[in-house]
């Protein structure tokens, strides 16, 4: 079961070498570990998640609830307040338009605060990560079984990282 993550900060080139070499005499299987920063992977590479994607998905996600809801309000709001504002198109027209007006506001919604929301906490750590890297940080993640993540851990802390996380991804069901 590789369900499990070691990201793991190091402050500068040698550090990071010295460590993946110390992972290697180790004969852990270095298929399943990637040094990340300039010169080596890059952040996609590893799929360490993008702030606008995870913000994409929570607008999706919001889209699905609010769009119908802010139909039913829509028309709801027309046909409780009685207004006529397009006399052309009739009592049934203006209750439909006031729902198509109520499903774009709710679309409109749906889309600011997914994003706002994606980008300040839906993409968890990445955020954090992705800095260190722009300040020339590099990264060694591993991912693999609960026994690969311990003897990475017990490696890497010998090179003083900046700092050391485990991660767990959720089992597919």
């Amino acid at each position: 079961m590789q369900n499990q993550y070691l990201i793991a900060v190091l402050s500068n080139r040698t550090s990071v070498e010295q460590a993946y070499q110390a992972l290697s005499r180790h004969n852990l299987p270095m298929d399943q570990i990637s040094v990340v920063g300039p010169g080596y992977r890059s952040a996609d590479e590893v799929n360490l998640i993008n702030p606008d994607q995870a913000a994409g998905r929570l607008s999706q996600q919001l889209a699905l609830w609010v769009i119908p809801f802010g139909f039913l309000a829509g028309a709801a709001f027309s046909f409780l307040s009685g207004l006529q504002t397009f006399a052309w198109a009739g009592e049934v027209g203006n209750h439909l338009i006031g729902g198509l007006l109520g499903a774009a506001s709710g679309g409109l919604g749906s889309w600011v605060v997914g994003k706002i929301t994606g980008w300040t906490v839906g993409s968890g750590d990445a955020i954090a990560y992705r800095n260190r890297l722009n300040l020339g940080r590099y990264l060694i993640v591993a991912q693999g079984t609960d026994d690969l993540i311990r003897q990475a851990t017990k490696i890497i802390q010998k090179f003083q990282p900046e700092n050391m996380q485990g991660y767990s991804l959720p089992k597919a069901s």
